[in-house]
């Protein structure tokens, strides 16, 4: 296995074998990133929403690759704006649980685009 997904949506969970699965929110899934990130892997594919409107998605899936043997600060930088961003966000929106099982689909979607864009590398 190359890389690791990282979500707390079931269905990545149900449909992918290499799923880091967090039982939690969008938040905790980015931190989740966050420390692997500290760890040495690498971002594959950006931790935030390119919609605003799916920023508001209780769903997250972060492509990372495995483990290298130094921090990219540059990946660091990027995992720290983007919690810094979502939690400002949220401040002022709460997640929209309303259409829940859209966003699940919606991220499925959006993760799937991520690994045919990455195909070859799995």
């Amino acid at each position: 296995m190359r890389n690791i997904i990282i979500s707390n949506n079931p269905l990545v969970a149900e449909k992918y074998e290499n799923v880091f699965f967090v039982d939690g929110s969008v938040e905790e899934t980015l931190v989740k990133v966050r420390d692997l990130v500290y760890e040495g892997h690498e971002l594959v594919s950006h931790p935030l929403a390119a919609s605003l409107r799916v920023l508001f998605s209780p769903y997250r899936s972060v492509i990372v690759a495995n483990q290298c043997e130094q921090l990219n600060f540059d990946h660091a930088e990027i995992i720290e704006g983007s919690i810094c961003k979502y939690k400002k966000h949220m401040d002022v929106r709460k997640a929209d649980e309303a259409n829940s099982d859209d966003y699940k689909t919606v991220d499925l979607l959006l993760l799937q685009s991520a690994l045919n864009d990455e195909k070859g590398k799995w």
